[in-house]
């Protein structure tokens, strides 16, 4: 009796243990999962700021150091990152990565520290002496009126740029910068209650501050000066007034801060000073706040300048884009008028008159529609501030510009978009005296670059020339001519001609190898923010990415014109797209700005490692972040596949699948992989998967037409193949393994391991909505047969991965297989076929009699006949030849 209990306490001791361990490696999976996952959420974002990177290396956008800082700082955290969770997914295998790491990032800090602050002493510049490449001193606002100014001669109102110095040391004289960092710490950047409220506590501190009395007077002298220079007579008060406009870094320029911040017009002289407080104060209302959190702009390098410009007493005023925000493939201005103020055609309050004018017909005006314009915004006379009064019935529906006057407009529009070499959206004033004032331009950032060129090449070819694809996404800009050229292989890459244009299924970095000889490259499937994409930018080769079905409609040999301006290619030679393969002059290239970007981005944006195979695809080789970058994605892909070692191991901690399969197929849920199964359950069924990879693998797996139960005709000289293989060699190395097949799943995650009897097929694939993430890797091995029938079975299984657009590799009897980043749906139908392939392939080594088979095979499943009735008959048909 004793005995028994002891007995009985034993086995209670044991099942605890046994627990205990399942617990234990049920942790390990969902940790190495996690390092997984945020792994590939920091190479997505890398990526991303990668192309920012690369975008503004082109030099035609404005460019300040706070992009330069901000991308360099979230290029190398989301590296570390990268290297971290590799490490944590290996156990610490690659450390020698951190050095690395630290190495390029002592680069970067240093070029940080040495960059020239674009910045001036001053606290006051005049128009005069202001362009577009001082931003860092004076904001978009007013760099942009500078430039117009100074270098154009346009129209632009007298005025002035109270400078980032004011701001700088307005915030250091109050110790501003300690405070509102207090502020931030004690908010909830996901709660807007809680922004709001220590925007509140900001602005109140900002609003009650002292302006030091040195600053005070500099800006009123300036204004004074104003007054002179615009040779404007005084108000009945004896006043002039004035408008006092936010001019921060970083708007008007990458971003356009539209709305986001504050403007005060019609201020008079002794409220210049306070409205001044209350502009400074607007850096931190709680949508300009959110904004900035948004984008992810760093309050460190946010500062406010302030523009002040004389008053415009406008008799009309409205918007001017030098592209029509809608048709943008035709060379069209498009403009809107209000009476009075512009604000009202600028906040949509009032029903504005619309123009359209022609670039390509000496400004002619094609469309004047007129408003019904009842309210006009006037400066109130007799304070500060504006007045809405009703529009004259007289005046609502008469144009606001006469015929020349608007064609005056649009050639001064079409000035600035040629100087600028991009389209721009301009607010504009008419005052009472007919002269045309300038207020503002910033870049329309929503179009494709280098629209005039596109247009012009739409213009020229779109009615005489029908093209062979269109569409896709641009991911560099240009022109090319060559002679297509399939790529299916890496082998294809040592044959790739000069000036040819590379056409293949998906993306690869490793066409890396052949772009310096490249004309110009298009794929099926990829995007824009890819590595790829990234190489193409970096070696200016044209390309145009997600073209459906370019290698059917581009027939290998045949030359064609690429314009990677509209996304089409033409068959032959089209000289009037060719005309335009030049180099674009770019605005802000060699500008101290650009420059330290550019040093700056050797240590990120270039890539060494492109073929995983060479002798130097290792950490201690990473010169650059984008090197850190590939090397982690590509061994991220190996670790997470050989998760399947460690679950034969730990197969307890797992639920079997009920389910009709010919393998005993158990899960392992890492979270949301499956649904309404109670904790400690030992069984799931197949509604229970939520899993996307894993219910589309299940799908194929369990497809109707398979009728793996069913018996098939035996092929004796194969089954005695098998038995001979099993009795008489068994020391040979061959390795039988278990019976059990695992899922390790969660949402958009799945491993899949299936090891029975002596072969086995492992399956990775994460399976979403971000194409950058999503991948399939696949290997199969082994089988009881002799070697040559499995070497031939393998040799099958490479043919149809290869027909399903898979890079494949054959060694022996093992075939490795990667797929990536296509859509969900393309993934999708992918682990439905390699389900199929699973279930199909069973024993199939025992039926490959010769090398003919192996097409045979491959032909029947992608053709899905299941029951092999083809293959047989021609099978022996085949072997009766021989």
């Amino acid at each position: 009796m004793i005995k028994k209990v002891f007995d009985l306490i034993k086995r209670a001791r044991g099942k605890k243990g046994d627990q205990q361990k399942q617990t234990k490696a049920g942790n390990v999976f969902k940790a190495k999962y996690t390092a997984f996952k945020r792994l590939l959420d920091s190479n997505s974002e890398f990526l991303n700021i990668q192309a920012e990177i690369e975008e503004k290396l082109r030099g035609d956008s404005l460019l300040g150091m706070g992009f330069v800082r901000s991308r360099s700082t979230m290029a190398v955290y989301q590296a570390m990152r990268m290297v971290q969770s590799l490490n944590e997914l290996t156990n610490n295998k690659y450390k020698q990565l951190m050095d690395a790491l630290a190495d390029i990032n002592s680069g970067i800090e240093a070029l940080l520290e040495d960059a020239p602050a674009v910045t001036t002493d001053k606290y006051i510049l005049d128009y005069d002496a202001i362009t577009k490449d001082m931003v860092e001193s004076v904001g978009g606002k007013n760099a942009n009126l500078g430039e117009l100014k100074s270098r154009l001669k346009m129209p632009v109102p007298e005025g002035f740029a109270i400078t980032t110095r004011v701001f700088y040391d307005v915030f250091e004289d109050n110790d501003f910068f300690e405070e509102i960092k207090k502020i931030r710490m004690e908010m909830d950047l996901e709660d807007i209650s809680s922004i709001t409220a220590g925007s509140e506590k900001i602005q109140k501190m900002i609003l009650d501050a002292r302006i030091p009395g040195h600053i005070e007077k500099a800006v009123l002298s300036a204004y004074q000066d104003l007054v002179l220079k615009a040779g404007r007579d005084r108000d009945n008060s004896g006043d002039v007034r004035v408008a006092l406009r936010s001019s921060a870094i970083g708007e008007d320029g990458e971003l356009s801060f539209a709305g986001q911040y504050v403007t005060f017009l019609n201020v008079t002289s002794d409220q210049v000073i306070k409205t001044y407080k209350f502009i400074l104060a607007g850096l931190y209302i709680p949508r300009a706040m959110v904004y900035r959190l948004n984008k992810g702009i760093r309050e460190e390098d946010t500062a406010m300048s302030v523009a002040c410009l004389e008053m415009v007493d406008a008799r009309a005023a409205g918007v001017m884009y030098t592209r029509h925000p809608i048709e943008w493939s035709r060379d069209l201005i498009f403009i809107n008028a209000v009476w009075g103020l512009g604000e009202s055609a600028v906040d949509g309050s009032v029903n504005p008159d619309t123009y359209i004018v022609s670039k390509e017909k000496d400004l002619e005006v094609l469309e004047s529609v007129v408003g019904d314009k009842e309210k006009m915004l006037v400066p109130r006379s007799d304070r500060d501030g504006l007045d809405q009064k009703d529009v004259p019935e007289y005046l609502r529906k008469s144009p606001c510009l006469k015929p020349g006057q608007i064609k005056e407009l649009a050639g001064l529009g079409l000035k600035v978009e040629q100087h600028y070499q991009a389209p721009q959206d301009i607010e504009w004033a008419l005052d009472n005296d007919g002269k045309m004032r300038l207020l503002q331009t910033r870049p329309i950032n929503y179009l494709p670059e280098n629209l005039t060129r596109q247009a012009t090449l739409n213009i020229q070819v779109s009615t005489d020339h029908e093209p062979i694809i269109q569409g896709g996404a641009v991911a560099s800009q240009g022109v090319a001519f060559g002679p297509s050229f399939h790529v299916t292989s890496r082998k294809d890459l040592d044959d790739f001609p000069k000036g040819g244009v590379l056409i293949a299924r998906q993306s690869s970095p490793q066409y890396a190898m052949v772009m310096p000889r490249a004309g110009a490259i298009i794929t099926e499937t990829g995007s824009v923010t890819g590595h790829m994409a990234s190489l193409t930018r970096e070696f200016n080769v044209p390309a145009i990415l997600g073209v459906k079905n370019a290698m059917k409609l581009i027939p290998h040999g045949l030359e064609v014109t690429v314009d990677a301006y509209s996304g089409r290619v033409y068959q032959g030679r089209l000289d009037s797209i060719l005309a335009f393969k030049r180099e674009r002059v770019s605005s802000m290239v060699n500008t101290p700005v650009h420059n330290t970007l550019k040093k700056i981005a050797k240590f990120i944006t270039p890539l060494n490692l492109s073929d995983p195979s060479a002798a130097n695809f290792t950490p201690e080789h990473c010169e650059t972040l984008h090197d850190i970058a590939r090397f982690v994605h590509e061994v991220s892909y190996l670790a997470m596949f050989q998760l399947s070692d460690f679950v034969s191991d730990h197969g307890q901690i797992s639920m079997k699948l009920d389910v009709s399969l010919p393998i005993d197929l158990y899960l392992i849920d890492l979270g949301e992989g499956v649904k309404n199964v109670p904790p400690g359950s030992s069984k799931a069924a197949v509604e229970n998967i939520v899993s996307l990879p894993f219910n589309a693998l299940l799908n194929g797996m369990l497809h109707p037409e398979l009728r793996w139960n069913q018996p098939r005709p035996i092929e004796w000289k194969g089954l005695f193949s098998v038995m001979g293989e099993q009795l008489l060699k068994p020391q040979m190395g061959q390795e039988r393994f278990g019976d059990r097949s695992y899922a390790i799943i969660s949402d958009k995650y799945l491993n899949f391991s299936s090891r029975v009897g002596y072969h086995y097929a492992v399956l990775d694939s994460y399976c979403g909505t971000n194409v950058n993430k999503n991948y399939i890797t696949f290997a199969f091995k082994g089988g009881a047969a002799d070697d040559q029938r499995r070497n031939r079975r393998v040799k099958a299984i490479s043919l149809i991965l290869e027909k399903l657009g898979f890079v494949v590799k054959v060694r022996n009897d093992r075939v490795d297989s990667r797929y990536r980043k296509d859509e969900q749906d393309e993934i999708e139908a992918r682990l439905d076929q390699l389900g199929r392939l699973l279930i199909f392939t069973r024993q199939m080594d025992m039926l490959m009699l010769n090398d003919r088979c192996v097409k045979l095979f491959a032909d029947s499943f992608l053709n899905e006949d299941y029951t092999l009735e083809c293959f047989y008959e021609r099978a022996d048909a085949s072997q009766g030849k021989s």
